[in-house]
């Protein structure tokens, strides 16, 4: 008895904290932002000699000029745009496999945008010097956000690579040669070649910029904003947590010296990461700073030691940049080809990783052997429960026998009403002689708990997911079913939603509520009128709330519900044949 009010209180606990998470959070007023603190040319670290002058990866990057800006095309198979070669900026970039909606005409995502636009974010490489650095008496002079740079070609695509170059008047000329691949990755080598009589030293330095305050979904289990692993571990730094801490140390709210790693920010599908050479002792910050009275961001690199370029010589920096969609499997093809650690975990799998990305694989699997990952979703069920199908047997079987015990306990709480101690003494006894375990039935919810967590992170995370159609109404597993009873399913022209978050309700929900309903009918009435009253409730408490989750994990929990009906139901009806031949075989024996 008290296991089973155990298990009602976590699951209506379970059920008003997520309710509150995704269905009420998102709707409260949110607090004003706190002001952000104003980045600064400054050290990324105590070990390094402070950078010298705009070449500074901290320092502003707006041009100040408004003189025309010369561009370079950039073609790719899935990307396409620009950079503007004043600054070097890659500031245009589009991706040509994803829109913004599931109608093929919408407008396909834009990733990167130049200043000139309301949401500033782009990629920028250079060098710094230290501080008192000369050149014939001069300070060395380096490219900034305002250098005009020239170069060799006028695109970019794979098979053409691209050199941009910038004489500083002093004897340096600095380049930058980048090449794509077929898909998201940018090979950067930044070179300097030295035609003064006195050697320099410098330190590349690699940035990518958000200035603006980018929208996030806002849920506890995504993360979006900066994002590295540095020295093996993960490290997800919030946007807030940049800025607070960024507040008391020059706009740098984090940093961190590494040999190799990477680092960027990503969107629940988009990634933007910069890999150094992972050979090379680099710093790794998080910035943030205000642009114009706006919150902006920035995740950068920097040598942590100088390269000196000797009279005569040229040096060399070789690193790269990720600008895409996070596709696992290019992403785990990109970990093993350039030895890049954990990149994978730019897709936030969650703490449940060992469990959630093979789940990821099989999905992935059956979809590409059905060409449908509802189907993969409905499969891949009926897998898990032959899985653990001796499991639920079990339990099944006891859940079986507790309902057709429930007439002698009925019997026995009547006998024994004025003394609990014995009635519960006699109701254990009837457990034990009928070898029946009153917690098994709750087996079967719980082994699939963290299943059902981790599709449901599948399903939230991956962009495989995206825009996944499955059948009829459903043309994208990852959202909410579209339907809506309020509106007797489009019949009414009116927002339902626009009155309350929780008034959307559609079919596959409603479905999901029925299979509860029917496998709570076959389990074992709680004695209690108040147990019962709550289990009542259930259905409808799950219904309203999985209605906002993605549809497909609406069809998996109905799926999975109905599979149990029929396995419950097959034990149940076997259970009920086997116990008059027992009753007989006994009255045999006493015969």
């Amino acid at each position: 008895m008290d296991q089973k009010r155990l298990i009602i209180a976590i699951a209506v606990s379970l059920a008003i904290l997520l309710g509150f998470e995704f269905l009420v959070r998102p709707h409260l007023p949110q607090p004003p932002p706190e002001p952000a603190a104003i980045a600064t040319t400054t050290n990324p670290s105590a070990d390094n000699p402070a950078p010298s002058g705009t070449g500074a990866p901290g320092a502003p990057a707006t041009a100040a000029t408004s003189a025309p800006s010369p561009r370079v095309i950039i073609q790719a198979p899935r990307v396409a745009g620009s950079l503007n070669l004043r600054g070097a900026s890659l500031d245009d970039l589009v991706l040509t496999d994803y829109h913004e909606t599931i109608d093929p005409k919408s407008p396909l995502v834009r990733l990167l945008e130049p200043t000139s636009q309301p949401k500033p974010y782009y990629i920028q490489f250079g060098w710094t010097a230290a501080p008192g650095a000369v050149l014939d008496g001069t300070p060395v002079k380096l490219p900034d956000s305002n250098t005009l740079w020239t170069a060799s070609a006028t695109t970019l695509d794979p098979a053409h690579p691209l050199t941009l170059t910038w004489p500083n008047g002093q004897g340096l000329t600095f380049s930058i040669l980048l090449t794509i691949d077929d898909h998201y990755m940018f090979a950067i080598d930044q070179k300097v070649a030295n035609a003064a009589k006195q050697p320099v030293a410098l330190y590349p330095w690699s940035r990518i910029r958000r200035d603006y305050q980018p929208e996030t979904s806002g849920y506890y289990l995504l993360h979006e904003g900066p994002v590295g692993v540095f020295g093996g571990t993960l490290h997800e730094l919030g946007y807030k947590g940049i800025k607070s801490d960024g507040a008391h140390h020059d706009g740098v709210g984090y940093t961190e010296t590494s040999n190799g790693g990477w680092l960027g920010f990503t969107d629940k599908y988009w990634l933007t990461a910069l890999i150094p050479d992972q050979q090379t002792d680099v710093t790794a910050s998080a910035r943030a700073f205000m642009v114009n009275g706006t919150d902006g961001y920035q995740t950068d690199f920097i040598s942590k030691a100088p390269e000196t370029v000797a009279p005569g010589a040229t040096v060399s920096t070789t690193s790269r940049l990720f600008a895409g969609a996070k596709v696992v499997s290019l992403l785990d093809r990109y970990e093993a080809e350039y030895h890049i650690p954990s990149f994978d975990k730019s897709v936030d799998f969650g703490i449940f990783y060992f469990l959630t990305k093979p789940i990821f694989f099989a999905l992935d699997y059956l979809n590409k052997v059905l060409g449908n990952f509802g189907l993969a979703i409905m499969v891949f069920t009926v897998a898990v429960k032959l899985l653990f199908f001796p499991l639920a047997n079990k339990s099944y079987k006891s859940m079986s026998k507790m309902k057709l015990l429930a007439p002698k306990m009925q019997e026995v709480r009547e006998r024994f009403k004025d003394d609990p101690s014995k009635q519960q003494g006699e109701i254990m006894a009837l457990y034990r002689a009928e070898k029946v375990n009153p917690a098994s039935g709750c087996l079967p919810m719980v082994i699939q708990i963290p299943v059902f967590f981790c599709l449901y992170k599948v399903i939230f995370v991956t962009i495989e997911m995206r825009h996944a159609p499955f059948f009829g109404w459903i043309h994208d597993l990852s959202a909410t079913d579209p339907t809506n009873i309020f509106t007797l399913f489009g019949l009414i022209p009116w927002d339902p939603m626009a009155v309350a978050p929780f008034l959307h309700l559609g079919i596959w929900p409603l479905i999901m509520g029925c299979t509860m309903v029917l496998q709570q009918r076959l389990n074992p009435p709680p004695p209690d009128p108040t147990q019962a009253r709550l289990f009542q409730l259930m259905p409808i408490i799950f219904t309203f709330m999985l209605a906002r989750f993605p549809a497909g994990l609406v069809i998996y929990w109905s799926w999975n519900n109905l599979l149990s009906v029929a396995q419950q139901w097959f034990i149940m009806r076997r259970t009920r044949l086997d116990r008059p031949s027992r009753a007989l075989r006994t009255a045999r024996k006493g015969a």
